[in-house]
């Protein structure tokens, strides 16, 4: 199994460790976050917390999976093809605006980790496979100069 240059296990295990803490503070800010009031800024507000809940539990999700798929690379239970082709982690969606707007603080600061998470396990996973989109035109250049080679001998 070949290791991959930018990412290593202590890497994953670090962050896979940071996005289990956060969907779980995710979990206990959506589950645990009742709108008591009535009328229509309170329907609102829970509907800020439905659509911003699920995108963010998503984010989580996404996260997730992409390091759990990474931790099955490093043990040997996928090989680097099976990672390239099934471990895209899937553009975020980030929050509304109008939707922070009438959600408390904490909340919000909990919604800018998770997106911020998001974002540095995307540019990890662009980095990664851009990695991959490189090799091929450098083994082309590398036939050619062979080809250029055997041509003049």
């Amino acid at each position: 199994m070949g290791q991959t240059t930018d990412i290593s296990r202590p890497i994953i295990e670090a962050l896979y460790c940071e996005a289990l803490v956060l969907a779980d503070e995710v979990r206990q800010v959506f589950d645990l976050n009742p709108v008591h009031d009535t009328g229509e800024a309170a329907d609102q507000v829970r509907m800020a917390i439905s659509v911003e809940g699920l995108r963010t539990t998503t984010r989580v999700m996404h996260v997730l999976a992409w390091l759990l798929n990474q931790r099955a690379y490093f043990d040997g239970d996928l090989s680097e093809f099976q990672l390239r082709r099934h471990s895209k982690l899937p553009p975020d969606r980030g929050s509304e605006a109008a939707n922070m707007q009438l959600l408390e603080e904490p909340t919000r600061g909990l919604i800018y980790e998770t997106e911020q998470l998001h974002a540095r396990i995307s540019r990890l996973d662009t980095a990664w496979r851009d990695g991959f989109e490189m090799r091929p035109a450098a083994i082309r250049r590398l036939q050619e100069r062979l080809g250029h080679a055997v041509g003049r001998a």
